[in-house]
């Protein structure tokens, strides 16, 4: 009877493979095996010790940290003027147009002068014709004051009776009032000529600053009503001092102080940066969306002429820097203690030297460093911290190898509290 030949099973399996056959199960057993290889490798190289899963590693570095309250803001000039007109009429010339440089002085539009010309002919016209009552009236008060002189003397002599006296008396006492009333009529028709040589002179429309015309609100041949309000014809501005305007939220705003220093990008030229210190505060606010925001102003130079009025700006306004210091990721920190609210300091440094004080500027975390293939955790001390990187006054050095928030486990010293069940630490509240 025919007995089939035992194989042992690795060379069933090598068999198989030559005669182009490969088992679901050997491809499978094989792949587990290759998997199990490669983590027991990454558990030795790390140590050997508890759980370990993938992590982002990175070597600290030297760079600049700034905390900073960021805002939106629109440029507007520092020295500006909108230019109306006091008299109503047609606009009958407008001298110049946009971006145009004038002086002061200089003539920038006419209103049609025709009624008020007229009203100055008016009024002279009236001043000629008292004019010419008066030197009547002085006439005949002369006249009066030489009868009643006469009269006077008659009735010492008793040449004259006392009713040709008093008749001459009274004569006199009238062209005087005469003379009075049209002297008083001559004021008042000199005042209603200044009045209309004003309004006269008002139809033309002078510079009151050096500057730019920046906008024209009125059209030339357009007819404006000065009865109400006086019309805008146009706006000058003084273009080499402007003013940032942004818009702080009201959680924001106690973080700021007047003198501060600010600064900001346009979209233009994202890339430069314009300076300045925080000038005022403006307390009424603006609500929009009912979000309560605050307008705070800070000026800058603007002797390139290349910020122009309404230009949208991003606006930064330092709380605190820190130059050429040794930097770290915020993903990198964790608390070093249980119930700590990490709050960011408000400190100003500049200079970068190390500052190894634990004042109020100070924090403590954790952060898990790579020494000779260990992930160990160790306590720093934080500065100047923001969204991104955080600078260490003390506990770690430029150039040593720290693990990102990526589930790492250390395997010596304590976990960091906040840690969740599965070794998976929570990184700073920012």
């Amino acid at each position: 009877m025919y007995e089939p030949t035992k194989i042992p099973l690795h060379r069933a399996a090598l068999s198989s493979f030559a005669r182009g056959r490969r088992p679901r199960w050997l491809i499978g057993g094989l792949a587990a095996v290759i998997v199990a290889v490669i983590a027991a490798g990454g558990w030795l190289s790390l140590g050997g010790s508890g759980p370990m899963t993938t992590a982002l590693t990175q070597r600290v570095a030297i760079g600049n940290v700034e905390d900073a309250v960021t805002a939106l803001g629109t440029i507007q000039p520092l020295q500006f003027v909108d230019v109306g007109t006091q008299v109503s009429g047609q606009l009958r010339i407008l001298h110049v147009d946009y971006s145009a440089t004038v002086k002061k002085g200089d003539l920038l539009a006419e209103i049609d002068p025709t009624i008020y010309q007229s009203r100055v002919n008016a009024d002279e016209a009236q001043l000629l014709n008292l004019g010419a009552q008066l030197a009547q009236r002085q006439a005949q008060r002369s006249l009066a004051e030489l009868q009643f002189a006469r009269q006077q003397e008659l009735l010492k002599e008793n040449a004259t009776s006392q009713d040709a006296f008093d008749s001459a008396n009274s004569n006199l006492k009238v062209a005087v009032a005469q003379i009075a009333q049209l002297e008083a009529q001559l004021k008042q028709t000199q005042s209603t000529l200044n009045g209309d040589m004003a309004n006269l002179g008002y139809t033309k429309i002078y510079a009151p600053m050096d500057g730019t015309v920046v906008n024209l609100i009125a059209k030339q041949g357009q007819t404006l009503n000065a009865n109400q309000t006086a019309p805008i014809v146009l706006r000058i501005a003084n273009l080499n001092t402007m003013t940032v305007w942004a818009q702080v939220s009201e959680a924001d705003v106690p973080k700021l102080t007047i003198g501060m220093e600010a600064y900001f990008t346009t979209l233009g030229t994202s890339e430069k940066r314009r300076y300045g210190k925080l000038r005022k505060i403006i307390p009424t606010p603006d609500v929009i969306n009912n979000v309560v925001l605050y307008n705070c102003l800070f000026d800058v130079e603007n002797p390139d002429g290349d910020l122009l009025t309404q230009m949208s700006a991003q606006v930064f306004f330092v709380l605190a820097t820190a130059r050429e210091v040794t930097v770290v990721p915020v993903t990198a920190l964790h608390p070093a203690s249980a119930g700590q609210a990490p709050a960011r300091p408000r400190a100003d440094r500049r200079g970068g030297g190390a500052d190894e004080g634990q004042g109020s500027s100070a924090l403590r975390y954790a952060v898990h460093v790579v020494e000779s293939g260990d992930v160990v955790t160790r306590e720093i001390v934080v500065g100047v911290m923001n969204r991104m990187v955080a600078e260490v006054k003390s506990g770690l050095n430029a150039g040593e190898e720290i693990a990102l928030d990526g589930g790492v486990q250390p395997r010596n010293g304590p976990q960091a509290p906040g840690s969740n069940q599965r070794g998976r630490p929570g990184g700073p509240h920012l």
